[in-house]
């Protein structure tokens, strides 16, 4: 087994597949069946359940639950107490089961503290979601969106800054020098800075 570390009041189910230098903190559950990648950080208070997916390097703040049809590819940021749902019209007397939706939260995008995340939706590589936002669609890789229901209000660099788009379609980012472009209402990053 690789090697994890977790406080002694976290549970921890059997079938479970931690990657090394992982860390897990107070009062959280790691259901069965659930596969958590490389050098993640799960705060105190969280619930990842059964089938669920975290890629290397996950930061999930104090008290989120992550339920079953959720992937978080590599990078993502959870912020504290955001939610998922898994089941777009739940009654606490029928069982749905079988129709939980999968969400997808792709390569290096952030949910800020206290928002929404509707099942069934996908959130782009780096976008970058407001805290109190409520996600009922897709949002595209770049995207900077917030407000209930959010909408977007810009697009953002992998480091997380604003971008203001020149005549031509070209954007850098104030902090890594990065250069992006905008084309067809879709961002991509065209330059690195060595």
């Amino acid at each position: 087994m690789a090697q994890f570390t977790a406080h002694p009041s976290a549970i921890i189910d059997e079938n479970c597949e931690i990657g090394e230098g992982t860390k897990i903190w107070h009062f959280s559950h790691i259901m069965s069946r659930c596969k958590i990648g490389k050098r993640c950080n799960i705060g105190q208070n969280v619930v990842v359940s059964p089938q669920v997916i975290l890629g290397d390097n996950v930061k999930v703040q104090n008290n989120v639950s992550i339920y079953t049809g959720v992937i978080c590819e590599d990078d993502v940021f959870l912020g504290p107490s955001m939610v998922f749902t898994n089941v777009i019209n739940p009654r606490s007397a029928i069982t749905r089961k079988d129709e939980y939706r999968k969400t997808i939260v792709r390569k290096g995008a952030s949910i800020g503290a206290n928002a929404t995340v509707v099942c069934g939706n996908e959130i782009g590589q780096y976008a970058m979601i407001g805290a109190g936002a409520v996600i009922t669609k897709e949002v595209p890789a770049y995207a900077l969106v917030y407000g209930n229901p959010a909408r977007q209000n810009g697009w953002v660099s992998e480091y997380g800054h604003k971008l203001a788009f020149d005549s031509q379609g070209i954007a850098t980012c104030p902090e890594s020098g990065e250069k992006y472009r905008l084309l067809d209402n879709v961002v991509t990053r065209i330059e690195r800075k060595n």
